[in-house]
């Protein structure tokens, strides 16, 4: 009997304990306020990532869904800013040519325009509210269409045009991303202008100097300068690998020293594990270019460039340096950074600064934060050294 009863109070000791450790842990069960914010900010989240592609049929599709459970509709269209339905999400197809219209209207006059279902027809008792879509700055993008039972009142209203205003600012958002993306490409296209002329002019003239005394060195370096060509110009892309860059880097240095012999020295100094860091898009090529140019203008016997690459924990950290004539500091402050190349021949060191630094600070700067612009350290007679951090990762950033 008292081998049982202690049996009975350990179990119940043991199920108080269970309780408590249960009431301490569990989560606290939020109010159906808290779980209706946090809906409706999980369904904007929703229809925030197509929408922020732009608004195509594709996006409207994938966003409709998303957008009808915000407003709370029996049915939502999309239209572009034409008045062309895109998606239409729900029941009531039928409404989509009235839809059509009413977006037009709503395009053309810059606010919302309703049309109530009249007499025996199936829609009768059911508005459509198309309501268009302003991106400050640039215009009418589309419309929203939404149907609902009965008139609608000024809440329903205020939430369809908060519904809109907040597609709008996903849209506002993609075309920022896309003016970004165009910059970049035209930053790219400018740094090649600026780079290519000087150089392809000079690697043509080594060339040719060997077709004569030494054809097959001829025939390895006009393969070199196909494949530096083939790269440098690709059209695919903002960003690289640091592998592909640092090949074509190769390829730009063997032209190079077939054109300066003994009078340039490289090294190359590479951790391995840092060989697949995404950077944009010739951000080396610049920096390589100006060390040599730099690095032997000059210089009595040649100088020597040096590439290193480390692991540096969450990033990589690229130099590239010379022993050349360095500059004024003055100069690189005073915004001297991108003068552009003067055509074929060899630099003056007074004619031309470093060629394309702004530019890749720049790119830089935009991929990656303020925290991922270029350092240059220099000073008349002591060389001249460019540091760069690039993450080894960073979300959107891929080659």
């Amino acid at each position: 009997m008292t081998s049982t009863l202690l049996a009975i109070l350990a179990a119940a000791v043991v199920t108080c304990g269970v309780l408590m450790l249960w009431l301490r842990t569990r989560r606290v069960v939020t109010t159906p306020a808290e779980r209706a914010v946090h809906s409706a900010l999980h369904t904007a989240s929703l229809a925030a990532v197509p929408l922020r592609r732009g608004l195509t049929e594709e996006s409207a599709r994938a966003a409709a869904p998303h957008l009808r459970t915000l407003t709370g509709g029996e049915a939502l269209g999309i239209a572009d800013a034409d008045g062309a339905v895109l998606a239409w999400e729900g029941p009531h197809a039928d409404l989509a040519a009235a839809f059509s219209e009413a977006a037009e209207r709503a395009i053309s006059g810059g606010r919302a325009v309703l049309v109530r279902g009249k007499g025996n027809s199936e829609q009768a008792g059911r508005t459509l509210i198309a309501q268009p879509l302003v991106i400050d700055g640039t215009g009418v993008a589309g419309a929203l269409g939404v149907v609902i039972i009965g008139p609608p009142g000024p809440g329903r209203l205020g939430a369809l045009s908060d519904v809109a205003r907040y597609a709008c600012g996903q849209l506002e958002l993609a075309e920022l991303d896309a003016s970004r993306a165009r910059l970049d490409r035209a930053e790219v296209r400018a740094l090649r202008a600026q780079i290519s002329p000087h150089f392809i002019y000079n690697a043509l003239n080594t060339i040719a100097s060997f077709v004569r005394t030494d054809p097959d060195r001829a025939r390895e370096l006009i393969l070199e300068f196909a494949d530096f060509t083939r790269y440098s110009f690709r059209t695919a892309g903002e960003f690289t690998v640091l592998a592909d860059e640092l090949r074509n880097i190769e390829r730009y240095l063997a032209l190079e020293r077939a054109r300066f012999g003994d009078a340039l020295q490289v090294r190359l100094q590479v951790a391995p594990e840092v060989l697949g860091v995404v950077l944009p898009f010739l951000a080396l090529q610049p920096l390589v270019e100006n060390a040599v140019r730099h690095g032997l203008a000059g210089r009595r016997g040649g100088g020597t460039v040096s590439i290193v690459a480390d692991d540096a924990g969450t990033d990589c950290v690229i130099s590239v340096e010379d022993d050349g004539v360095g500059m004024d500091p003055e100069l690189l402050r005073s915004g001297v950074l991108d003068t552009v190349d003067t055509g074929p021949g060899p630099a003056r060191p007074d004619e031309s600064a470093h060629v394309g630094l702004t530019n890749v600070d720049d790119r830089l700067r935009a991929a990656f934060g303020d925290d991922y612009g270029l350092i240059v350290e220099t000073a008349p007679g002591a060389g001249t050294k460019v540091n760069l951090r690039v993450p080894k990762f960073r979300p959107g950033v891929r080659a």
